[in-house]
């Protein structure tokens, strides 16, 4: 009897990073432009830095919270980079038309793995277009109920997008 054993790995490239994010993009100006919360260029410059950051495997995930006039939550989706992908059917963009209210803020929060060392910030900022900023911001969602969300993905490189609604 002949027995063979083998070990197959996905490889993913910037492309597949951009086509992933490219679809987070797209949630992200369906969201400014239902809520009224931010323009379409702010979301663009929140979109190329997250692109940027993925790129260069610093990103770990993305939230993003519609508040109310009061400061409450009414929705959030968390966006989480996946490098082993392969599994991932992924989705279209959409899903994420949310209410527009009087005085929406629109909330983003960045997540960065282990390798977003001292230098690595100081050698990503000129090309960012955001000053981020620290934040110690409860992005638990414990106000809303999770729902299901979607999945980008591309040859092995990935964002799991998770809802949260009321």
């Amino acid at each position: 009897m002949n027995t063979t054993t083998g070990t197959a790995s996905q490889t993913y490239t910037k492309v597949d990073i951009e086509k992933v994010v490219r679809r987070f993009t797209a949630d992200l100006l369906m969201i400014a432009q239902s809520t009224g919360a931010i323009t379409e260029a702010t979301a663009r410059d929140w979109a190329n830095d997250v692109e940027l950051l993925a790129k260069n495997e610093y990103l770990a995930s993305v939230d993003l919270t519609l508040l109310d006039n009061n400061g409450l939550e009414v929705r959030a989706v968390r966006y989480t980079v996946n490098n082993a992908a392969g599994e991932l059917e992924t989705s279209r963009p959409g899903g994420v038309m949310w209410p527009r209210m009087a005085n929406p803020f629109l909330r983003i929060v960045l997540y960065y793995n282990t390798s977003y060392t001292a230098a690595a910030q100081v050698a990503t900022q000129p090309r960012l277009k955001v000053a981020w900023s620290p934040t110690g911001v409860n992005t638990s969602h414990a106000s809303l109920v999770a729902g299901r969300g979607r999945d980008y993905a591309s040859n092995g490189w990935g964002m799991q997008r998770k809802d949260y609604g009321a």
